[in-house]
């Protein structure tokens, strides 16, 4: 087999939410991992990306190795026949998560995430919102139900982290442990350490 064939083949999807810097940071981790990229940033993402991070949209499209139109529903990802080993959307807006949940498939994400769950492909949705209401949980049981895995980006305190780029790397190693993909820059919990250990 060559290399080629056997490079794991990711879409990684941006959405609008809070926390732009999250799904960067899985594009510059994947790429470190020689994981193939596909990439779709939502309308708003762009926005946030501009307003959240020091990247120009089109410096983040530069870091996957393919990036993809939102509205173009003509993608490769778009059909099922196409492999990929998965889809992460981070950070996933709670409006995408209601998309996904009912089966819209209105733009690019979407339909991707629907074709990942009906191939029964892994699909992470990173939902980035607080506080959550009913409408929240219950689009997220759901779509735990249809197969999807959701995976908030939360903060691992026991990495005692010093710096926003420790919160990225615990929150992203723990996202790509869910692909079986180890990123090997974060501390893993061991047990509660002795004193003067």
């Amino acid at each position: 087999m060559t290399e080629q064939s056997t490079r794991k083949k990711i879409i990684v999807a941006i959405t609008g939410a809070t926390g732009a810097a999250i799904g960067i940071h899985i594009l510059l981790t994947l790429r470190r991992l020689n994981v193939e990229t596909h990439l779709i940033i939502s309308k708003w993402a762009a926005e946030t990306i501009k307003y959240e991070t020091d990247y120009a949209p089109a410096n983040v499209r530069a870091l996957a190795d393919h990036a993809y139109n939102s509205a173009d529903l003509a993608a490769p990802i778009a059909s099922g026949s196409y492999h990929v080993d998965g889809m992460i959307v981070a950070p996933c807006s709670v409006k995408t998560l209601a998309a996904i949940n009912a089966g819209i498939c209105d733009d690019l994400i979407t339909r991707a995430a629907d074709v990942c769950l009906k191939e029964r492909r892994r699909l992470v949705l990173a939902v980035r919102e607080t506080p959550l209401s009913e409408i929240h949980l219950r689009n997220m049981m759901e779509v735990t139900r249809a197969g999807a895995v959701i995976a908030p980006p939360v903060v691992g305190f026991y990495t005692r982290p010093e710096s926003v780029e420790d919160i990225l790397d615990q929150m992203v190693g723990r996202l790509l442990d869910l692909f079986g993909l180890d990123s090997s820059n974060f501390e893993r919990w061991q047990g509660m350490r002795k004193d003067g250990a």
